[in-house]
């Protein structure tokens, strides 16, 4: 049998790039996957590789800046699917942040943040009671550990988020609840590309220069795969993962080492 067959886990943003990966890899293992976001065409492009591929999914559009809508979305998954083995928190924005009139510091917490801790205290209440562990996920950064100019808002929201799945940890861990973050580097995901494309612009040089450049940062010198991090979330969910809670995973390619 699968190791999550018939388990219902819950992925935010997960029409493209990390989240998509990872409703991929529940799936393969047997899970009933909900999927939540604001573009609805995305996600039902996902939902539709899934049941092509034997597996179980359904979508719903939301914004998890909105708290209601949140709550309505989880409660509607949850009345199709069943009670939830687990959550990923995936969904976010990135880029960059500059002092004055269009500075986009509040979207950014509000949606990494705000966003993140709405999904993870709506999923709560769903949590399946049973003798095995449940889990939440949060997807991070490598940019969690440390500073890059012009990307104050993104650093923070993605830092808060650690000390968010150490305190959630500790206050679920007594209902076998395990909460982690996942702290990605360079990702081969279009969010990554924009960012290279805007390093590329304010430096005047080629977009296949700035993955150089910004390669030659990374010990290992190259991005992740969607799937390596898919690969990981589930492990983490898996008994192997047993005992893991509280903690940041580093998946970036050597990026940080602490």
């Amino acid at each position: 049998m699968k190791r999550q067959q018939d388990q219902h886990y819950i992925v935010t943003g997960g029409g493209t790039g990390i989240g998509k990966a990872i409703a991929l890899r529940l799936a393969a293992e047997g899970a009933k996957v909900s999927l939540l976001a604001r573009n609805l065409e995305r996600l039902e492009a996902v939902v539709s590789e899934i049941e092509a591929l034997g597996g179980q999914a359904q979508c719903f559009a939301c914004d998890i800046t909105d708290q209601a809508m949140v709550k309505s979305a989880v409660k509607q998954s949850v009345s199709t699917f069943g009670s939830l083995r687990g959550v990923v928190a995936n969904s976010g924005v990135g880029g960059a942040n500059f002092p004055g009139e269009n500075d986009r510091f509040d979207l950014v917490v509000k949606t990494n943040v705000y966003g993140t801790y709405y999904t993870l205290r709506a999923v709560q209440e769903h949590l399946v009671d049973d003798d095995r562990p449940t889990h939440m996920l949060v997807t991070s950064s490598c940019l969690a550990r440390f500073g890059v100019p012009g990307y104050t808002a993104y650093c923070a929201s993605k830092a808060a988020l650690l000390g968010m799945v150490r305190a959630f940890a500790l206050e679920l861990a007594g209902q076998g609840t395990q909460v982690n973050a996942l702290c990605p580097g360079w990702v081969d995901t279009d969010m990554a590309w924009e960012g290279l494309e805007g390093m590329a612009t304010g430096m005047n040089i080629a977009i296949e220069q700035a993955h150089e450049i910004a390669m030659k940062a990374v010990p290992l010198g190259r991005m992740s795969k969607p799937k390596e991090i898919a690969g990981t979330v589930a492990w983490l969910v898996s008994e192997d993962g047993a005992g893991v809670t509280g903690q940041g995973i580093d998946i970036n390619a050597g990026s940080w080492m602490g």
